[in-house]
């Protein structure tokens, strides 16, 4: 973690240093992110010594906290078509970070509890779940609404949910992302009647699931027609970018031609031209990745990949350690958080996966993400230091 907060400042200072003559100009963000580190570092330490009975104890406040933030972000000034951020003088909190961090100790304690049935289990998902997703939406924030499906989706996957209800939750979703090509929304169709029929159910109950997911797709053309404009415009763009190069599409390319015009060993620090000459748009924030494809390359990106991918896998070992329902449940969903918000990153700077303004954990500028996921990570670290805590 301290790690990948080093190299956010270095690249945050690089993507906001600008070369005019012979002097270079820097803008003091930097600076700025060095201040919510100091400050994320202290509530880790808080989160670390607090007693534990007192820490599960503010779980549900928090979690009704983080709603009454998303409520309120609804009633500040849009900014960039969206109302994401609280205003706080000088500084903007986006409470979708924190909100990501209640709800999934929320739902991991729900879902904790002993003896539940599997109507039990989608009942507490849907009202614990539901209500952050929804205002979500209406802010809308596209980009943390995925991610919270992804994490809805790890911590069922991990909980005593049936298979067959498993599927049926997560099916919708699949539905909606092959709705655009019917001959791939066919297929889908097909082995999820193919795979229903492994668990030997009833054709009634594969027959509700299969018109279930045809009436998603019937449904697919009202929920196009809901999203705002520049959603749609999103959308139709990552699939052809080169149909408004200089509107939506502006940023997938121009992140494109720095991330390829980086080579294997990249420009130099401080030396890439795409940021330097402000062709790429959010360079220290959404795209920061294509920054240090410009300038340190591929070498330099995949170096970057491979640190993420050891956090990651330490994330995973404490699995093994940790042998508490509700803990592992929560590490599960810290774990997707983590793994979702760092591919659906660098999908986007790659030109993969349509533009979400979704930053890249530890790296971006960012308060807010940045205290956020510190404090995710100390949940972990607090439950790793107190696994003897006895229930």
């Amino acid at each position: 973690m301290l790690i990948l907060m080093t190299i956010g400042v270095i690249i945050i200072y690089s993507a906001l240093t600008f070369q005019i003559g012979e002097e270079r100009h820097t803008s003091n963000e930097y600076l700025k992110q060095l201040t919510w580190i100091v400050i994320s570092l202290i509530f880790f330490l808080i989160i670390i010594l607090i007693p534990y009975p007192l820490f599960d104890l503010i779980i549900i406040p928090a979690y009704f906290v983080g709603l009454a933030m998303l409520l309120i972000v609804l009633s500040m000034p849009q900014i960039k078509g969206a109302t994401r951020w609280i205003m706080l003088g000088p500084f903007q909190l986006q409470p979708a970070e924190f909100a990501k961090i209640t709800t999934i100790l929320l739902l991991a304690k729900a879902l904790a509890k002993p003896y539940i049935t599997d109507m039990q289990i989608l009942v507490r998902l849907v009202v614990i779940g539901a209500p952050p997703i929804l205002l979500l939406l209406l802010q809308p924030d596209l980009g943390s609404t995925v991610i919270f499906g992804a994490i809805i989706f790890a911590i069922l996957a991990f909980s005593d949910l049936s298979d067959y209800w498993l599927i049926l939750t997560i099916s919708p979703f699949i539905a909606i992302a092959t709705s655009f090509y019917i001959p791939a929304f066919i297929v889908f169709i097909i082995l999820l009647i193919l795979v229903l029929n492994r668990f030997n159910l009833a054709w009634i109950t594969i027959g509700f699931t299969a018109v279930f997911n045809i009436f998603i797709f019937f449904l697919m053309p009202f929920i196009w027609n809901g999203l705002k404009e520049y959603q749609q415009n999103r959308i139709l763009t990552f699939l052809d970018p080169t149909r408004d190069p200089l509107g939506s599409g502006y940023q997938a390319i121009q992140s494109r031609i720095a991330i390829g015009s980086g080579l294997f060993q990249g420009k130099g620090f401080l030396e890439g031209t795409q940021k330097s000459l402000n062709f790429l748009p959010e360079r220290h924030t959404d795209f920061v990745f294509s920054v240090i494809a410009e300038e340190f390359g591929f070498l330099g990106s995949m170096i970057l990949i491979f640190i993420f991918y050891f956090f990651i896998y330490r994330l995973i070992r404490s699995l093994k350690v940790i042998s508490d329902k509700e803990q592992r449940l929560v590490i599960m969903g810290i774990i997707t958080l983590f793994a979702s918000q760092i591919t659906i990153n660098i999908a986007i700077n790659l030109g993969i996966f349509p533009t979400t303004g979704l930053p890249l954990p530890f790296v971006s500028y960012g308060g807010s993400s940045l205290l956020a996921n510190t404090i995710a990570v100390a949940i972990i670290m607090k439950y790793l230091t107190e696994k003897s805590f006895i229930r």
